[in-house]
């Protein structure tokens, strides 16, 4: 096991990967009694094709990887959710665009827990009639989503920014998609994605990390089928081009205010390693100052009666795509949108004297991360595997301290320029 001390915040890290291919992250905390695990594989819902040993391409329907994520937990005679709860541990999954994630969080037996997270994740069973059952629940889900304001104004804008690429499509797909999926598309996808290679496991808690790595490692030494590891999934850069985004759209639906939101694509691949994450890291900054609470547009439009608390912006990288958004509910949307426009469109320039405000952001950053470390959920949700090299929150707050005005101006000027921005926005009916 490799050790990777963090001296400034009295923690160790231990990493390994294991002969089948698994990377295992342990993180001990000591005088903690809870622990929790997460087990996330690096397939979701943007990887829409993959390559059989032939060479040949098969398309996989929109929605497989979180139709996936909600049958896993179910087998032929049990429910894995059952067995957590029989030893006191709470279990969750999620997926999103660039992965799925399976997880627990207990205070007592936690090597039958995790013994139990890769036992039903890594021994699939699938049956028609299970997945034709799922196909309504799912179904159902994705009706909620349809009437979800908030949902529609970020897909709408998504739609905009990415008109060619899967990024566009709902993460639980279309009941038109989910119709094409059969247990044998299940199969077919979990034997292409779902290899311990393909996978990172993060343990956080109070436990010894010698034993309970004996306990994975004994776990996937036991699964024959994965002691031989193939190559690795290969999973491309979406389209960078910005010819084709649609710059204004929008939808009518049951709102008493109008929403809307601005969007900028990032049109170059995030760099790997921890120069990736210092881009994360100097655009969360950027945008902070030009967009926080604290910063002179905000300001502006609050006192001008423009927007109020609904204004807020988000930053997503993930693996393949990075994007800004900007939103609020506001009736003075055009107003707002010219002002934020405007704002992305002159980012550097109103940044170039920067200096004060970003160092007291740096503060506020820095306190945010070194509070993270107080939830286990945190550290071990914030781990990106390999989209950043491995780091985790705690290389995060060591790297924010090394942040400068210029990272931040070059993060802002590589997003924004060339300017490739859409606005969507959705409108009362009538």
């Amino acid at each position: 096991m490799k050790k990777i001390a963090y001296p400034q915040f009295k923690e160790t890290l231990f990493r390994t990967k294991l002969d089948n291919g698994l990377t295992v992250n342990l993180l001990p905390r000591t005088g903690f009694h809870k622990n929790y695990a997460i087990l996330t594989i690096n397939y979701g819902a943007i990887d829409t094709v993959y390559h059989d040993q032939q060479g040949k391409e098969h398309a996989i329907p929109a929605g497989t990887a979180h139709f996936l994520e909600h049958k896993l937990f179910e087998k032929e005679d049990h429910d894995a959710f059952d067995i957590f709860g029989d030893y006191g541990a709470d279990a969750n999954a999620f997926t999103s665009f660039t992965k799925t994630s399976f997880m627990f969080s207990t205070t007592s037996d936690l090597k039958k827990c995790l013994n139990v997270l890769l036992d039903f994740v890594q021994e699939p069973y699938f049956s028609e009639q299970t997945v034709e059952k799922e196909k309504g629940i799912i179904g159902e889900e994705i009706s909620m989503y349809d009437d979800d304001v908030d949902w529609q104004l970020f897909f709408g804008m998504l739609r905009n920014l990415y008109p060619q690429d899967p990024l566009n499509t709902d993460i639980a797909g279309t009941k038109e998609t989910i119709a094409q999926i059969n247990a044998q598309t299940l199969y077919d996808v979990y034997r292409e994605f779902y290899r311990p290679e393909n996978m990172d496991l993060f343990v956080v808690g109070g436990f010894d990390p010698a034993e309970v790595l004996e306990t994975i490692a004994s776990n996937q030494a036991g699964k024959e089928q994965h002691n031989s590891p193939q190559p690795p999934v290969q999973n491309n850069f979406l389209a960078a081009s910005g010819s084709k985004i649609e710059r204004l759209t929008s939808k009518k639906m049951n709102v008493t205010r109008p929403k809307s939101m601005v969007g900028v694509k990032g049109l170059q691949p995030v760099s790997p390693g921890k120069a990736g994450l210092k881009y994360k890291l100097s655009l969360e900054l950027g945008l902070y100052l030009l967009f926080g609470e604290s910063s002179q547009l905000f300001q502006e439009l609050y006192q001008a009666g423009i927007v109020d608390d609904s204004f807020s912006y988000e930053l997503e990288i993930e693996r393949g795509y990075h994007f800004a958004v900007v939103s609020a509910d506001t009736a003075h949307y055009q107003e707002m949108e010219q002002a934020v426009v405007k704002t992305f469109k002159h980012a550097a320039d109103l940044l170039q004297n920067a200096v004060k405000q970003l160092a007291l952001a740096k503060k506020e950053y820095l306190g945010q991360y070194i509070q993270a470390q107080n939830s286990l959920e945190s550290i071990a949700n914030s781990y990106e595997g390999n989209l950043f090299g491995q780091t985790t929150v705690l290389d995060q707050a060591a790297l924010i301290q090394e942040i400068s005005l210029a990272d931040v101006l070059a993060a802002i000027s590589q997003l924004c320029d060339p300017q490739v921005l859409s606005i969507y926005r959705i409108l009362p009916e009538g």
